[in-house]
């Protein structure tokens, strides 16, 4: 089990370091495509055509394979708090590259970061072993989930449907908030993807249940919202 949780937290430290570079690298490119056509956070898709976007996207992608694998060898519990480490990735690059300065504030934040995810980690619980993913459904269908999985989705369609188009472009609380809301379906979806590729390596074919493709479905529409609106708070 520690040597799981080893690979896990390894694996997930490099995901940050990509993923912390990505939005810098992704920032570059939209800013670069925001100069010849309608910027992203106007619903602009011009972005698209710029190659250094598409390095950042690439970037990402590398990092998102790296922490979907860490969610295979470790508990979401541990894995999830060390993408905070992203953001003082791309606080100090930001600093560098794109001469945004870091303030007091900004610099009590990175360490607030560093404290929680290690205290998150230190004390991360042993992960519950599954035997199929039909068991990882049973607890995705418990009402307090189904609640809470009601609840995220009603608030990202409020986001979505009525704040973004009125407060989005002048707050970018908006943005984050649907990312966020979202990200977290993303996680429960994600991890239940990762342990059913883990069983099927291990000889206990996950495919034949129709449970692995709805989480399938649900990560897949969940990462394509978060991404656009993603594209739309880094400008």
């Amino acid at each position: 089990m520690y040597s799981s949780n080893l690979k896990g937290f390894i694996l997930a430290m490099v995901s940050s370091a990509f993923i912390g570079s990505s939005f810098i690298i992704k920032k570059k490119g939209l800013r670069k495509a925001g100069v010849n056509g309608p910027r992203a956070s106007s619903g602009g898709y011009g972005y698209l055509l710029e190659p250094l976007w598409w390095v950042g996207m690439v970037t990402m992608i590398i990092g998102e394979i790296s922490n979907f694998v860490a969610y295979i060898y470790a508990p979401a519990v541990l894995v999830t708090p060390l993408g905070a480490l992203s953001i003082i990735v791309s606080a100090v690059l930001a600093h560098f590259m794109l001469k945004e300065k870091l303030q007091k504030m900004g610099m009590l934040g990175c360490l607030l970061c560093i404290v929680g995810s290690t205290i998150i980690v230190l004390h991360a619980p042993e992960e519950r072993s599954i035997s199929s993913v039909e068991e990882i459904w049973e607890f995705a269908t418990q009402p307090a989930f189904l609640l809470y999985t009601a609840s995220a989705i009603a608030t990202a369609l409020v986001l979505i449907l009525y704040c973004a188009p009125r407060y989005g472009q002048t707050n970018i609380i908006v943005y984050i908030g649907i990312c966020s809301v979202i990200g977290s379906l993303t996680v429960m979806s994600i991890k239940a993807i990762g342990i059913a590729i883990k069983l099927t390596l291990e000889g206990t074919n996950q495919a034949k249940y129709f449970q692995t493709w709805i989480f399938a479905m649900v990560a897949i529409t969940c990462i394509i919202i978060q991404l656009n609106y993603l594209n739309m708070v880094s400008i």
